[in-house]
C-alpha cells in the first residue's frame, strides 16, 4: 500500500502538469480516519513561488506515480507499508529503481507519528468545537473534515504558542485578569479569523481567562461575516473592525498583538504598534518580504561580500531577503526589551511562509540590546539595505 511519494529534479523535457511548471511534488495518504475515497491521497504541487493542493483517489495516486517517476521527474521516492522505492533517471534518460525494506516499523506507523498526533492537540478531534463546526473545519459530531486537516493542525499549533507564554504574560500583568481587567488582544489582518476565534475559545472556555479581542482587516465583507459569526456564537468582547494596521488606534493598551501573513511592510507597522504600545507579547508570521529584495535587485552586493554568491541568483536572493528581513525584526525587538524566538509555525511542506516570530516582554532590563544593535548594523552594512521597522522605531527615538 502506497503511503507517500516525493518527486524532485524535473527533467528539462518535463511537460507542464495540470498547467504549471512544477519543481517538486509531494503525495501522502490522508491521515484522517474520516477521509472519503476521492480524498484518500493529498498531493501538493510546488512551483518556485507557490504551492497548490489537490485530491487523489488511491488509483489516481498510483497512476500518477507510474506515469511520472523517472520521466517527468528524475527522482522519485515512494514509501509503502513494506518498502521504500527510489526511482532515478540519469542524463541519458536511463531509469534505475532501488528498493529497500522499511526499517524498524512500517512506513504507515512513521507517517502516523508525523501527521496524526491527535492525542496531543489542544482542540481534539471527536469533541465538537462550535466555531470549528461553523467554519467548516469540523462536522457536528466533532470529526475533522478531510480537506481541513492542515487548518486543524495549524490552529492547534498556534494555540500551543499562546499556551507557552500565557503564564509569563499574567506575571507581567502583576494581577490576575478579570471581567473588569480582561486580557486585551488585537489581531491585525485577521482575515477569515480561524485563529482569532480559536484564541478566544481557548482562553475563555479552556483557560477561563476573561479577554477582549479585536480583529482588524481591510475587507469589509470578511469583517461582516466574522462579526455575524461572533454574535451567533455569543462571543462577548470579541469584535471585528475594518481598518488599516498603520492607522489603527485604541484607547486601551493591548497585551498581545497577533499578525499573521500581513503582506510585506504591513508586518512592520504591526510590530511598530506593538512596541510603541508596550505590548506584553507579539506573535507574528510575516509574509511576502519584498522590501529588501527589491533593494538588492537595484543595487548589487559588492563582490567581496559573503552574500555576493547568493545575490547572483534570483530565487536565493529572494530567500536571503526574507531571512534578513525577519532577522532584523528579531534584533529590533530584542533591542526594545523583548525575548525573541523564531519558530517553525507549520511544516515547510505545506507552505514556505512558516516562520513565526514570538516576542515576550522582559521583566528586567535588556542586557543584550547593544549586541543586537551591533549585529543588525553589520547586516545592514553587508547587504547595503534599509528596513521599514528600523525606520519606524528610529522616528520614535528621535522625538
Amino acid at each position: 500500500m502506497i503511503l507517500s511519494a516525493v518527486f524532485s529534479k524535473p527533467s528539462k523535457t518535463c511537460p507542464e502538469i495540470f498547467g504549471k511548471p512544477y519543481i517538486k511534488i509531494r503525495i501522502w495518504k490522508n491521515p484522517s480516519p474520516s477521509a472519503k475515497k476521492q480524498n484518500e491521497f493529498q498531493p501538493e504541487f510546488f512551483t518556485e513561488k507557490q504551492a497548490f493542493q489537490k485530491s487523489f483517489t488511491a488509483e489516481q495516486a498510483r497512476e500518477f506515480i507510474e506515469k511520472h517517476a523517472g520521466t517527468a521527474f528524475k527522482n522519485c521516492i515512494v514509501k509503502t507499508d513494506t518498502e521504500e522505492i527510489t526511482t532515478m533517471a540519469n542524463k541519458k534518460g536511463e531509469i534505475k529503481v532501488f528498493r529497500k525494506a522499511a526499517k524498524n516499523f512500517s512506513a504507515e506507523q512513521k507517517f502516523s507519528n508525523n501527521f496524526n498526533r491527535i492525542k496531543n492537540y489542544i482542540l481534539q478531534e471527536g469533541i465538537p468545537v462550535p466555531f470549528l463546526v461553523e467554519l467548516g473545519v469540523m462536522t457536528k459530531d466533532g470529526k475533522v473534515v478531510a480537506q481541513k486537516y492542515d487548518k486543524f493542525r495549524q490552529i492547534n499549533r498556534f494555540l500551543e504558542f499562546i499556551n507557552d507564554i500565557i503564564e509569563n504574560i499574567e506575571n507581567l500583568n502583576g494581577a490576575s485578569y478579570s471581567q473588569g481587567n480582561p486580557l486585551r488582544i488585537v489581531d491585525f489582518g485577521s482575515g477569515k479569523s480561524y485563529l482569532t476565534f480559536a484564541v478566544y475559545y481557548f482562553l475563555t472556555e479552556l483557560k477561563k481567562i476573561p479577554v477582549c479581542i479585536t480583529g482588524l482587516d481591510l475587507k469589509e465583507d470578511v469583517i461582516k461575516n466574522c462579526d455575524s459569526l461572533a454574535k451567533k456564537l455569543g462571543c462577548k468582547n470579541l469584535e471585528f473592525k475594518v481598518g488599516n494596521i498603520a492607522d489603527y488606534s485604541s484607547e486601551k493598551t493591548p497585551d498581545i498583538i497577533i499578525t499573521l501573513h500581513a503582506c510585506d511592510t504591513a508586518t512592520d507597522f504591526a510590530l511598530d504598534y506593538a512596541v510603541k504600545h508596550n505590548a506584553k507579547a507579539i506573535l507574528s508570521v510575516p509574509c511576502c518580504q519584498h522590501e529588501i529584495n527589491s533593494q538588492l535587485e537595484k543595487q548589487k552586493i559588492k563582490s567581496e561580500s559573503p552574500f555576493a554568491s547568493i545575490e547572483r541568483f534570483g530565487i536565493l536572493r529572494e530567500r536571503l531577503a526574507a531571512i534578513a528581513t525577519d532577522a532584523i525584526r528579531a534584533e529590533l525587538l530584542e533591542q526594545c526589551g523583548y525575548t525573541v524566538q523564531l519558530l517553525e509555525f507549520i511544516d515547510m511542506s505545506h507552505t514556505p511562509k512558516n516562520i513565526l516570530i514570538r516576542a515576550v516582554k522582559k521583566q528586567s532590563g535588556n542586557l543584550k540590546s547593544q549586541e543586537a544593535k551591533i549585529r543588525m548594523k553589520s547586516l545592514f552594512k553587508e547587504l547595503g539595505c534599509s528596513q521599514t521597522l528600523e525606520k519606524l522605531l528610529s522616528k520614535e527615538s528621535e522625538l
